[in-house]
């Protein structure tokens, strides 16, 4: 059973019980899954960073967007125009599946690992995490890295309330760590 079956089968009448919700539309659910990662550290010897967005795109499994700087910092040797990150948004069943494929298979792949925070909770019911290498993913083969760059995952979620976005991960078997 793949995730968006079990959202709709099991999670949205258990999470309608738990939080104590009347109306089935205001059950919170997934809106978007957003993978970033800054480019900036590759571009100071003029490196070549397509290295970085094949792996982006490798790990979601559709077309990534380099983002450009809008102002010129020159603290930073930053013109604008200058590409700083690369970017990916994943929405419907890509996103589902790649929910699936980071609590199975990424996250146990991490070592000494003992759960997420519950402090990275944005306030409205949005979560990032971040991971400090991109080589966690088995999708990234180990002749393949060049460099090793971290990955920042937002979980954007339509519950309004931190609480409510936690039980909602907390459904799908994301481990937080234990209070």
């Amino acid at each position: 059973m793949s995730f968006a079956e079990k959202y709709t089968s099991s999670i949205v009448p258990q999470l309608k019980k738990d939080l104590n919700i009347s109306n089935i539309m205001a059950v919170p659910r997934l809106e978007k899954i957003v993978i970033n990662v800054g480019i900036g550290s590759w571009l100071q010897g003029g490196k070549d960073f397509s290295k970085v967005v094949e792996g982006v795109e490798a790990i979601a499994g559709q077309k990534a967007v380099v983002k450009k700087a809008r102002l010129s910092v020159s603290n930073f040797k930053l013109r604008k125009g200058m590409p700083v990150g690369v970017t990916l948004t994943l929405r419907g069943e890509k996103m589902y599946d790649f929910l699936e494929r980071i609590i199975k298979i990424t996250i146990p792949r991490i070592r000494d690992f003992h759960g997420f925070s519950t402090r990275s909770f944005d306030g409205r019911g949005n979560y990032s995490i971040g991971l400090k290498t991109y080589s966690v993913f088995p999708e990234i083969h180990y002749n393949d890295i060049v460099k090793n760059y971290g990955v920042a995952v937002t979980f954007v979620t339509t519950a309004g309330t931190d609480e409510s976005a936690k039980a909602l991960l907390s459904s799908f078997g994301f481990p937080f760590q234990k209070q």
